[in-house]
């Protein structure tokens, strides 16, 4: 794919130079019509090897036999195009290749940098919806129902925006709006990303952003996953920081609004419409071997038991959720 009609034809020449066996057709939109569908349907049938084209070739027909797609420039195209491009080969039981011709990283504007980097993020299949979200954010979705085309999408985040317009309209509809919880997290461990493993400053931060924001403990563990396969073994810091927001995800269940902990004790700033069970929690108070204490503001607190050891706040704020999640209430 050479997305510049100017000098296709030059480009078509050098790979005849290079590939003197091989059969090269060249397509663009100024040709007509006819000459277009022509060439189409000549390299779908086999009568060429290669088809140099620009991207026209993202959208319309089907050609099972073409296994391999070469982008020049790619940093130059839009991410949804790019996806639309990779998606064209790969249509049949062969396996296909996308190869994206870019120059050097400090070459790129950091916006073309973001949009290879989300194309080698999302290659598994139903990536699509990740791909045109992240693309609505770096592009912007304008006000939605509005005249102008200028939103504020990419200051909140797509999936924050989303949340946004659901409670918004919630509220209009007269239904009752349950404002999602982000709780204040405060621990005795070092959770980070450190620099010596994710160099690339835009990486970290979206992978922070990845982290914060997922939805539960399984989309958490997804990304450390990813992080692994990606960066190699993470470090002790790396590691935690995944454990964090884990932990994070869980207690967005209970309705925490914040949580302190360390390897003695922890604390639970439980917001007043906490699904806990108000009773069980009560026999669990009243247990003074249970370690639990609770004060008027809604802070639950578990404290070591006799003869109990735990390494950080980390493993004891676990053991907490686990005691306290069979007391949890579907409808609070």
């Amino acid at each position: 794919v050479y997305n510049r009609v100017e000098g296709i034809y030059e480009r078509a020449a050098k790979l005849t130079e290079l590939l003197p066996e091989a059969r090269i057709a060249v397509g663009h939109g100024q040709l007509s019509e006819t000459a277009l569908e022509k060439t189409m349907l000549g390299f779908v049938e086999g009568q060429y090897d290669i088809l140099v084209a620009t991207a026209i070739v993202e959208s319309g027909l089907d050609i099972p036999r073409a296994n391999t797609i070469i982008i020049d420039r790619a940093d130059l195209f839009g991410l949804s195009q790019l996806y639309q491009l990779r998606g064209r080969v790969g249509r049949s039981s062969e396996r296909a290749y996308c190869y994206l011709l870019v120059p050097p990283a400090a070459q790129m504007t950091e916006e073309s940098r973001n949009r290879i980097e989300a194309l080698e993020r999302y290659h598994e299949l139903g990536s699509g919806f990740h791909v045109a979200s992240l693309d609505m954010e770096q592009r912007g979705a304008g006000d939605l129902l509005g005249g102008e085309q200028s939103g504020f999408v990419a200051s909140v985040g797509f999936d924050l925006f989303c949340q946004m317009l659901e409670e918004a309209t919630r509220e209009l509809r007269g239904e009752e709006v349950r404002h999602e919880i982000d709780p204040d997290l405060s621990f005795d461990v070092d959770a980070l990303l450190p620099e010596d493993y994710v160099a690339e400053v835009g990486v970290r931060l979206s992978l922070y952003k990845r982290l914060a924001s997922a939805q539960d403990a399984g989309e958490v563990q997804q990304i450390g996953a990813e992080m692994e396969d990606r960066f190699g073994p993470a470090p002790r810091e790396a590691i935690s920081m995944v454990e964090l927001m884990r932990l994070k995800s869980e207690l967005r269940a209970f309705r925490v609004l914040g949580c302190e902990a360390s390897a003695k004790s922890v604390t639970l700033h439980l917001a007043q419409d906490t699904p806990l069970d108000p009773v069980a929690v009560g026999r669990l108070v009243g247990d003074k071997a249970s370690g639990y204490r609770l004060t008027p503001d809604m802070r639950l607190t578990r404290r070591l038991k006799s003869g109990e050891v735990a390494q950080n706040g980390l493993e004891l704020c676990d053991r907490m959720l686990e005691e306290l999640t069979p007391h949890l209430r579907s409808d609070p």
